[in-house]
Parts: C-alpha cells; sequence; structure tokens
C-alpha cells in the first residue's frame, strides 16, 4: 500500500471528523482544516486544535487487517481502540451514479449518436464528478456549477482526498455527515442538467467511525451480533444468507468477509437499488427522484430522430434531420470526441439549441477526448519503453496520415471480406468475490479500481496495437465518403472503457483476435500488482477441449479475468440490435466461466461467438436458436463458448483448414450432413478427408487429435468430426454422453480468417467471398 493511499484515507477521514455534523464552519475554523491539510500531505506537523482528529484517523487506519476481535468486549478494552469505541461523531458515504445506461445510450440508432451518448457519460462520472471535490482540470467549472444550483455550501465542504474511486460508471466518496443528501441531490442533479434523458441515481448514509473497519455495529454497539453469538446461530435461514458470501467454510473468515468496509458499501448498494426502482427514500427529505427528466408531448408535433420526444428544429445536416435538445447534444458530442472535421459543425451554434426550455445561455459542450487520441498516448508512451514500437505500428502506411473512422461502414470497408465488423463487448470475471474476499478498508478499494481501469484500458490498446494497424480505405461510393477513398484509418471504434468492461467495434476478420489478446493482457496487466496471483492449480485436460498443446501457464492462475462476447455481422445491422445480440453472447460466456471456476477452480477468461449473416438468422434469442436449431437429442452442433486457450486453437484449426485447400464445397457439404446423425457425419467426414490432396497430416494433427479424442483414456478410436462431453458421475450411462463439434464454427470462421500473405495495406480491396453460403 502506498503512502499516497495512506495519507488520503487519513486525511479523508480526519477532515469529515474535524467538520463535524455541521452545515457551515467559520472562516478560522476552514482555516485550521486546510492547515491540518497541507501539513498531512507535506508531512508537517498539524495545528494543535486538529490533533485528536487526525490521530483518530490514524488509529483506525492503524488496526492490522488481521486483527479479528473473538468479542466486542476485547475491541472495547483494548487501549489502543476504545476512543474509537467512544467516538460518536458520524461521517457520511455517498454512491452514485448512472442507471439504465444502455436504454440511453443505444436510443439512437447512428454511430455518432451512440458515440455521444457514451462519451457525455463519461464525462460526468470521470470528470465532472470528482470536479465537485477539486479534482482534475474541470473542478473550476463543477465549483461554479454548484454554487449557480444551490450547493454553494458543497464547495467548501468537499476536497480531492474524499473521493475513493469514481471509475466504472460510479462514484463512492466520504463526506461531511450534513452533506450527504446535498452531495447525493448535486449528482443526480449533474446527470439531469447535462443529458436531460438519462437516469442517474445518488445515496447517501452516516457512519460512526469504529464501522470503516468492523462493519456495521447497533447502537449501542454491544447489542451488535458478533463472532461467538453467530457461531451459534449459524443454522438461523436470515443469518446464514447473509453471512454466506463465498465458498469460504471456515465461519470465522466468513463472518470476517462480511464485517468491513464491505458492509457498508453493501447497505448503500442496496439503497441505491431502492431508489433507483422509483421506491420512496426512507429520508423524508428526499423525493424518490430529485430532478426527473421532464419533457412535454403532443400528438402533432414532430418527433426528433429518435421518436421519442418532440424536435425543437430542423438542421442543415446532411438529409435535414430533426433534433431534440438532447438528441443535439449527443450528436455534437459525439462530433467533437471524434475531431470531425469533415461535417459541419456550425449547425449547433446556428440553431441555438437552448441550456434548457426557456433559457437563454447555449449548452456548451467542452472539450472531449477521443479514444483514438489516447490510444496514439499509450503508443507513444510504449515507444518510449520500446523503441521504435510507434515506428513499427505506422510502417504501412509509408508516411501518409491516418485518420479516425467516421462511420461503420469505413470499418466494414477495410474488412476481409468486406462488409462485416465485429461487435466485442468484455466484461471482468471474479471481481464481487475478489472485492469479498480481499479488499475490506476504503484505500484498499480506490486502489483496486484504479489497478482495474488501467488494466482494462491497457488490454485493449496492445490488443488494437497487435492486431489492427492503420488501414486503407478503398471503392467507398457514397457521396458523404467517396473523399475518403486512399485515406488510412485507425479502423475501430471504442464505444465505452469503463472499469472492468469494454465495449467496440473492429473489422470483422481481427475480431476474435482482438478478443481474446484483450482476456491475455488483462491477466498480464493485473499480475504487475501484487495480490492477484492464484497458486491454484488446475487440469488443463478437463478444462478445455483443446489438446493440441497445453497452456502455458495452468500450474497458477490470475484471480481475475475477463470473458467477452464477439459478434460478427454485417455493418449495416443495426446497432441496438447488434449490441443486444453481443449482451446475450457475453452472458453465455460468463456463465462458462462461473461453471469452470466451480466445477474445475478455472479462473481464465472466456468468449462465446456468433456469425451473423442474416438478420432474419435469430427469431428470439441466441440461447432459444441454440438449443432448438443447432441441437438434436444427445447432438450438439455448435461448441461455443470457448476458453482463451481453446479459442486460440480454434482459430489455428482454421488457419490449418486454408493452408491444406480444403473445398469450400466439402465443408459445407459436411457441415449439412451433422444433421444426419453421428455416425453419417463420420463416415463423410473420412471419406473427405482421405481424398485430400494435400494437407492430410495437417488436418489429422490440428483437428482429430486436438479436438476429437475420446474422453475414455483405452478408447484409441477417432470421433471426428464429435467432441465428446463426459457425462456426470450421477448420471453416467452412455446414452446420456453429449457429442458436440466444432465443425460449424470451423465454417462460420473460414471467410474471416485472413492468410498470412493478405496484409493490412491491401484487405480493404478484398472481395466479399464465401459469406452467403
Amino acid at each position: 500500500m502506498t503512502n499516497d493511499s495512506r495519507t488520503r484515507t487519513i486525511t479523508a477521514i480526519a477532515w469529515c471528523l474535524a467538520w463535524g455534523e455541521k452545515h457551515n464552519l467559520n472562516q478560522d475554523e476552514l482555516s485550521m482544516l486546510h492547515q491540518m491539510r497541507q501539513g498531512l500531505q507535506q508531512g508537517k506537523v498539524v495545528p494543535k486544535s486538529m490533533k485528536s482528529f487526525v490521530e483518530q484517523a490514524q488509529r483506525l487506519y492503524d488496526i492490522p487487517e488481521d486483527y479479528a476481535p473473538k468479542t466486542l468486549k476485547e475491541l472495547k478494552e483494548k487501549e489502543d481502540y476504545s476512543k474509537l469505541w467512544e467516538e460518536n461523531t458520524q461521517i457520511g458515504l455517498v454512491y452514485g451514479g448512472a442507471t439504465k445506461i444502455k436504454q440511453y445510450v443505444f436510443e439512437a440508432a447512428k454511430l455518432n449518436d451512440i458515440r455521444g451518448a457514451s462519451a457525455l457519460l463519461d464525462r460526468i462520472n470521470l470528470d465532472d464528478l470528482p470536479g465537485f471535490f477539486g479534482e482534475g482540470k474541470r473542478s473550476h467549472r463543477m465549483r461554479d456549477w454548484l454554487d449557480r444550483n444551490q450547493f454553494a455550501e458543497l464547495r467548501q465542504a468537499l476536497i480531492p482526498e474524499l473521493i475513493i474511486y469514481s471509475t466504472g460508471g460510479s462514484i463512492l466518496a466520504f463526506c461531511p455527515a450534513a452533506f450527504t443528501d446535498k452531495l447525493a441531490n448535486a449528482i443526480e442533479k449533474r446527470y439531469t442538467h447535462e443529458t436531460l434523458t438519462a437516469n442517474s441515481c445518488a445515496v447517501g448514509d452516516t457512519f460512526r467511525l469504529l464501522e470503516f473497519r468492523f462493519g456495521l455495529l447497533q447502537n449501542p454497539i454491544e447489542s451488535t451480533l458478533w463472532l461467538e453469538e453467530y457461531k451459534k446461530k449459524q443454522n438461523n435461514p436470515i443469518i446464514k444468507a447473509y453471512f454466506d458470501q463465498s465458498s469460504e467454510s471456515d465461519l470465522e473468515t466468513k463472518f470476517l468477509q462480511r464485517k468491513n468496509f464491505n458492509e457498508l458499501v453493501g447497505k448503500l448498494a442496496n439503497q441505491f437499488t431502492h431508489r433507483r426502482n422509483g421506491n420512496p427514500s426512507p429520508k423524508a427529505e428526499r423525493p424518490s427522484r430529485s430532478y426527473p427528466p421532464m419533457f412535454e408531448t403532443h400528438p402533432y408535433l414532430q418527433r426528433d430522430e429518435t421518436d421519442n420526444r418532440a424536435a425543437v428544429a430542423k438542421t442543415n445536416l446532411p438529409g435535414t434531420p430533426s433534433f431534440s435538445d438532447a438528441l443535439a447534444r449527443k450528436v455534437i458530442v459525439g462530433q467533437r470526441s471524434k475531431r470531425d472535421t469533415h461535417q459541419y459543425r456550425g449547425w449547433y451554434k446556428h440553431f441555438r439549441f437552448r441550456l434548457a426550455s426557456g433559457e437563454e445561455r447555449l449548452w456548451k459542450p467542452g472539450y472531449f477526448p477521443s479514444w483514438v487520441t489516447m490510444f496514439q498516448q499509450f503508443l507513444e508512451d510504449e515507444n518510449h519503453e520500446v523503441s521504435g514500437c510507434l515506428e513499427e505500428y505506422y510502417r504501412v502506411t509509408e508516411g501518409s496520415p491516418v485518420t479516425q473512422a467516421l462511420s461503420l461502414r469505413e470499418i466494414g470497408n477495410v474488412s476481409t471480406p468486406q462488409g462485416f465488423v465485429g461487435y466485442i463487448y468484455a466484461d471482468g470475471n471474479n471481481m464481487g468475490g475478489y472485492l469479498r474476499q480481499h479488499i475490506r478498508t476504503p484505500e484498499k478499494y480506490r486502489e483496486f479500481s484504479e489497478r482495474v481501469l488501467y488494466a482494462t484500458r491497457n488490454s485493449v490498446y496492445i490488443a488494437l496495437k497487435k492486431h489492427l494497424q492503420p488501414r486503407k480505405l478503398n471503392h467507398l461510393n457514397d457521396p458523404d465518403n467517396i473523399k475518403r477513398n486512399k485515406e488510412w484509418i485507425y479502423p475501430f471504434e471504442i464505444i465505452t472503457i469503463g472499469g472492468d468492461d469494454v465495449l467496440l467495434i473492429v473489422p470483422a476478420d481481427k475480431a476474435l483476435d482482438i478478443a481474446k489478446s484483450i482476456g491475455e493482457e488483462f491477466e498480464r496487466e493485473i499480475l504487475k500488482s501484487p495480490g492477484f496471483r492464484l497458486n491454484t492449480p488446475y487440469e488443463p485436460e478437463k478444462v478445455h477441449r483443446y489438446q493440441g498443446e497445453k497452456p502455458s501457464e495452468y500450474t497458477s492462475q490470475c484471480e481475475l479475468s475477463m470473458s467477452a462476447g464477439v459478434l460478427i455481422t454485417a455493418e449495416n445491422t443495426p446497432i441496438y440490435y447488434a449490441e443486444e445480440l453481443t449482451s446475450q453472447l457475453l452472458k453465455s460466456s460468463k456463465k462458462l466461466a462461473k461453471d469452470l471456476k466451480r466445477n474445475y477452480k478455472y479462473y481464465g477468461g472466456t468468449v462465446d461467438f456468433l456469425a451473423l449473416k442474416a438478420l432474419t438468422m435469430i427469431a428470439s434469442n441466441i440461447k432459444d436458436f441454440r438449443e432448438e436449431g443447432l441441437t438434436k437429442g444427445n447432438l450438439k452442433f455448435y461448441a461455443s463458448p470457448y476458453t482463451l486457450h481453446e479459442l486460440g486453437g480454434l482459430l489455428q484449426t482454421v488457419e490449418v483448414l486454408k493452408k491444406a485447400n480444403f473445398p469450400k464445397s466439402q465443408l459445407y457439404q459436411i457441415r449439412s450432413l451433422l444433421e444426419r446423425g453421428k455416425h453419417t457425419a463420420m463416415l463423410n467426414y473420412r471419406y473427405f478427408r482421405v481424398r485430400l490432396q494435400q494437407g492430410q497430416n495437417q488436418l489429422e494433427t490440428n483437428f482429430e487429435k486436438a479436438w476429437c479424442q475420446p474422453k475414455d483414456e483405452n478408447n484409441h478410436g477417432n470421433l471426428a468430426p464429435w467432441m465428446s462431453i463426459k457425462p456426470k458421475e450421477s448420471d453416467a450411462e452412455a446414452e446420456n454422453t453429449i457429442y458436440e463439434t466444432i465443425w460449424r464454427d470451423l465454417v462460420d470462421l473460414y471467410p474471416f480468417i485472413v492468410e498470412d500473405d493478405q496484409t493490412p495495406a491491401n484487405q480493404g480491396e478484398q472481395q466479399q467471398q464465401g459469406v452467403k453460403q
């Protein structure tokens, strides 16, 4: 733990204790507070009147994490902690952020509007809310905003050290007890003020000093259920449900995992859910929604492009779209975050979209950093560490300038085959479990959130650098972008990177490579910090169906990992529909990760994917599509989802098929024969395989031996193209054996795997081949 983290936490707690439960302090008291803060930052002596508060904060901080009093009486009688016991000053804790994010972001159909909505939410969370506390480049603007919106008292009461974390779409912060509700109201109002329509929620509560170390305590403290009483009542259904938060069997460890700072955060999370669902607040002074979005509607008024609210102006953009105030903000922010110099941006000032109905001041979008700009900065920083890294990435352009992709059409244009893109939606695994087991103090929360955000961003940037060099646009024929032909672009669109989740769009031919690399690099980045490595081996032959080669790491693992859903689809697929399918794939992928962790102690990443070649392919959802259309008895005609190791083997197998010049017609014919039964498919596969003029050995090594070996060690036969899933011991009858195959996945991926001789320079000129088969 760094000294900076220690100092921040002690400063925050001492500040709240010294402020007390007052609403206002005089100038002398404020001066003493700031002298205390400065003294702690610089390691100097603090004012005498503030010394007792600092000592209390230090005493709380210095309680060892492994200190576990058997009884509360033991804690009360311990000399170092008796004063903490007697301290009754309340300290506020506030938690809040945006809710129903997908509803707001994917309300519009166009990529630019989605980009703008996501960027606006990111700025509020990462810049505006920390600005309330005086942190960041927007702090002066945010503090002026507090003054103009009846929150002037917060300006003096908040300092940067109070922030515990502000990443991943939410904020958790200390707060003087008198301002918890006011700060929560300010958070909610900021979201409504900037977005007009996004939902948000914030809650606050106050706690005694000792609760920040030992969890929720009763008043008086002696009446709190503690370890001895818990052991006696462990079979009580309510107590059992409350403390059974992990697979831990030791009662003392289970109790201590619950009774810490996490319990306070859990209480706020429950209040957050209660308020988000529209229920009235237990506090009478807070309405169920402090600042709800309100827009008048009328059946005869013209609607905006989303058809959800009345338009206020018809713009002069291509197609003369009509915008409401809320949609106009998404559009202008999307243009600014993309550094869009090809489209006219003066429309926003010309049509005078107001701050709100009736106000004359124009809402100013401000500065929005582009994800491409941050990727460029990453390349430059890495170039300082690895000389020549920057030159290697841009070598293909031969010095030509590289611009950002402005639309999905441009990303699809540089894909192989043309016209297809890949949606990648990734999310962290075991985050909640790690928090419950290892994160028990505010400073650990702060360090954990920063570490995860840093690892997530770096893993995406590393994957993009590794697999996606700049590509050249070709054969664009739309009036809006025909002038962009022969220009080099960064062939990706990052919609969001927040906390432990990622949503981006890339060319279809690199989607799975990038998803795999994101998962692998995330674990490598996390493991650079201590405390994340598990010396828990797993059995690769039980976890991975691909047995071509053993994974490099299986004797030890990273306790955190990433799962991803990947959708390969046409560039003109509606974004909201593509996002919904990608979310379903992510859910399926995470389910596999949970099952493997529970059954085999495998903590690694997983990926589920689908190649959607027609919008009518899926009528309901992916789960039903697979169960009803790709399953027949004990035969499964698909093998998704995959572990990261299996995905690497799958991609390698497709490459072997291409190098062996396996005829496409036979690929599709073997796939069509799968439905005729296990033995018919095996017979036809063997027939086609022995007729291959070249590549038989490679196919045998990389497909049959790598994927299709029987699970029974005494069986030396060959199941190709099937793999067997060994039944559970509880129902280990032969007829319960399930057979699945990767052949359909191989066929689906075949057009999207680029051979080694196809370089990024000419990939944009590849023709659409074999996709409709």
